[in-house]
C-alpha cells in the first residue's frame, strides 16, 4: 500500500487549484483572425474570417491525389473541338467575315470561343456538381462552418479553386492557339485575366443556384441551360445569321459576352466595347457572391 501523503507534504503548488485568471478563456480556444479580416466590423467578421485559401489548398490536394485524371481531361476537350471543327471543318469553310469587315480563318474564329466555353464549363462543373456533393453528401460545409471560417470564406474558397483550374486550362489552350498561329494580336495575352473574370462570374452564379438544389434530377437543369448557350452564342458561326429577335436574346446570355470578350482580345479588336462585357461579368460576380453567402448562412448557421 502506498503511503498517504498529506496536503502539507505535497506543497502549495500541487494542492492549489488553478484560478480563473490562469484558466484558458474561450477566446483563447478560437483561432485568431489574421490579416485585414481582423480590422473588419463584427458583422462582417461573422461572414468572413480570412481563411478562404484553406479550401483552395484542400481542393488542390484532393485533385492531386484522387481525381487528377478528371482534372487533366478538362484541358483536352476544347483542343479536340478545335482540331475537329477548326482545322477539319474549317478547310471547307474558309475565312469568316466579322462585323467590322475583318476576314479571319475559321479556326481563328472559333478558337477564342472554345476558350470561353472551356472557362464556363470548368467553373460551372466545380461550382455546381462538386459543391452539390460536398453540401448534401460529403457534409463538408457543416464541418467547415463549425470552425473559424464563415460562409463568405466558403464561397470565396470554392470559387477561387474553380478559377485556379480555369486559369490552368486557359494557359494551356492559349499556348496551343499560339503554336497554331491563331492569335492575331499581342492583346491575346489579356485573354488570361479575361478568362479568370469569366470563370469567376459563372462560378459565382453556379454556386448560388446550386445552393437551392436538393436532388440530382434538379441538377440536370444546369446542362439544359448550358447546352443552348454553347451552340448558339456565336461559338461556331457569326451572330448575324439569326433573325434580329434571336440576336437580342442571345446577346443577353453570359456566354455571348464571354465569347465576344475573348474573341476581341485574340483578334486585336481592343476597344471600349469590351468594357461592356467586363461590366456584365462584374455584375454577375457581385450578385453571385451575395446570394451564395446569404444562402450558406441560412442553410448552415441560422
Amino acid at each position: 500500500m502506498s503511503p498517504r501523503v498529506s496536503e502539507d507534504e505535497r506543497g502549495p503548488e500541487v494542492s492549489r487549484t488553478p484560478s480563473s485568471a490562469e484558466a484558458p478563456s474561450s477566446a483563447d480556444l478560437v483561432p485568431r483572425r489574421r490579416g485585414l479580416s481582423a480590422l473588419l466590423p463584427a458583422r462582417v467578421r461573422a461572414l468572413y474570417a480570412g481563411n478562404a485559401h484553406m479550401l483552395v489548398v484542400r481542393g488542390v490536394l484532393g485533385a492531386r491525389t484522387n481525381n487528377w485524371i478528371v482534372v487533366l481531361s478538362g484541358f483536352f476537350e476544347p483542343v479536340f473541338f478545335l482540331l475537329a471543327m477548326g482545322l477539319g471543318l474549317g478547310t471547307f469553310i474558309g475565312d469568316v467575315e466579322l462585323a467590322n469587315g475583318q476576314q479571319v480563318p475559321y479556326a481563328a474564329f472559333i478558337a477564342p470561343a472554345l476558350l470561353a466555353v472551356s472557362a464556363m464549363n470548368g467553373a460551372v462543373y466545380d461550382s455546381t456538381w462538386n459543391v452539390f456533393f460536398k453540401m448534401h453528401f460529403g457534409k463538408l460545409y457543416d464541418a467547415v462552418l463549425n470552425t473559424s471560417m464563415g460562409p463568405l470564406d466558403v464561397a470565396l474558397g470554392e470559387i477561387s479553386y474553380a478559377l485556379l483550374r480555369g486559369l490552368v486550362y486557359a494557359t494551356g489552350f492559349l499556348t496551343v492557339m499560339q503554336v497554331l498561329g491563331l492569335n492575331q494580336s499581342w492583346t491575346a495575352i489579356l485573354s488570361l485575366p479575361a478568362v479568370v473574370l469569366i470563370a469567376f462570374g459563372f462560378a459565382s452564379i453556379g454556386m448560388a443556384v446550386t445552393s437551392y438544389m436538393k436532388t440530382f434530377q434538379q441538377m440536370d437543369w444546369i446542362n439544359f441551360v448550358m447546352l443552348p448557350m454553347f451552340l448558339f452564342s456565336a461559338t461556331f458561326f457569326p451572330l448575324d445569321v439569326y433573325p434580329e429577335v434571336i440576336q437580342r436574346l442571345i446577346q443577353a446570355l453570359p456566354l455571348w459576352h464571354a465569347v465576344e470578350l475573348v474573341r476581341g482580345l485574340t483578334l486585336g479588336q481592343f476597344g471600349p466595347q469590351l468594357l461592356i462585357h467586363v461590366g456584365y461579368f462584374v455584375g454577375m460576380i457581385a450578385i453571385g457572391i451575395v446570394f451564395t453567402t446569404r444562402r450558406l448562412r441560412a442553410l448552415f448557421l441560422d
